[in-house]
């Protein structure tokens, strides 16, 4: 079998372990030839390959981004694409693709299989918001990131008696913003899940100053919005491939502390850092396992599906059952959240 393997969307620590899992599999268990497509779907439309051997992915497995690139697509593009899938297929010479990357890529990936090409997805996104899989590899990395900037923002927060806003990744979902405010011990934590009130937010920060603690670390997802009536704020546009953009949530939340409270506020914007560097061995595990099973679905027929981790185990998950829908935090797990605080 000669498999297809393509990056798309943002990159995410651990992406260079699937790659490295796939080529593995595929080579040493079934003696496959592996072909790495550029620049995630663009590489697919423009037949940009390489081929991935042993020594290919040799070293990469605990590096950040992706050694096969990555790049958005317009989709007008994507759907032309689809049209004409049997005919990419051909002329890469491939049996099966494997596609690595978040909602986006996936619902892509969904697109193509409907048109006959084989194709088994793999979940990967930082803000751990695929819907049917337990985690998606990224996130453990983000996390780690966010947890220890609060950490290290405790202090100097704490030196100068300031309110201090980080601004973390995650769009529609806030399971950044939880589990590192969770476990960096955040004194309020303010998610898009569940639409924050200005005046709220102040008598959290204010009665931890009146307790005599001098000093109060938020962190806040950047899709968080206000409730409705409560404050004005709206989050940016729609980009050329369709995304919402997001941003300025946490220099709008700091300035308005200083307003209500008149105390010192300043907003820290986390960002790309958060996607960049080795990932955890968290996962590395999960990014290794979910490329196994991937060269174990194209050779098993199983096309139309992704890998997911229910629980402890990897499972195949038709890719019809994540498209349009977001894995969101629950409530229970806000609640949960809240007790700490």
């Amino acid at each position: 079998m000669r498999i297809g393997v393509l990056t798309s969307g943002g990159d995410c620590p651990g992406l260079n372990a699937v790659i490295r899992s796939v080529v593995h599999r595929a080579v040493t268990g079934y003696r496959d030839s592996v072909v790495g497509i550029q620049d995630g779907y663009r590489g697919l439309l423009e037949g940009e390959v390489r081929p991935l051997g042993l020594a290919d992915v040799h070293g990469i497995l605990g590096r950040g981004g992706t050694v096969l690139g990555s790049a958005r697509v317009e989709p007008a593009r994507v759907r032309e694409a689809v049209e004409r899938s049997a005919e990419l297929a051909s002329g890469l010479g491939i049996d099966a693709l494997i596609a690595i990357g978040g909602d986006g890529t996936l619902t892509a990936a969904h697109l193509f299989s409907q048109a006959g090409l084989p194709v088994v997805g793999v979940p990967k996104t930082i803000d751990n918001d695929v819907e049917g899989t337990d985690a998606t590899f990224g996130h453990d990395t983000a996390v780690s990131v966010g947890t220890e900037a609060v950490d290290r923002l405790k202090t100097t927060a704490e030196s100068h008696q300031r309110v201090m806003v980080v601004e973390l990744m995650g769009r529609h979902t806030g399971w950044i913003a939880l589990h590192a405010g969770m476990a960096g011990g955040a004194h309020g934590i303010v998610i898009p899940e569940r639409p924050f009130d200005m005046e709220e937010v102040c008598r959290l920060i204010d009665a931890r100053f009146a307790r005599g603690k001098k000093f109060t670390v938020l962190a806040v997802a950047e899709g968080a919005t206000p409730a409705p009536g409560t404050m004005e704020f709206r989050h940016g546009g729609i980009d050329v491939y369709g995304h919402q953009r997001f941003g300025g949530i946490g220099h709008r939340l700091a300035a308005e502390v200083e307003r209500w409270l008149g105390k010192e506020a300043r907003p820290v914007v986390l960002g790309h850092v958060q996607r960049g560097g080795a990932p955890t061995a968290l996962d590395r595990v999960l990014a290794t396992r979910f490329g196994w099973h991937a060269v174990e679905a194209a050779h098993a027929g199983v096309f139309g599906h992704f890998t997911a981790l229910r629980r402890t185990r990897i499972e195949l998950l038709p890719l019809a059952e994540m498209v349009g829908r977001l894995r969101t935090v629950p409530p229970d797990q806000w609640a949960e959240a809240r007790v700490v605080l």
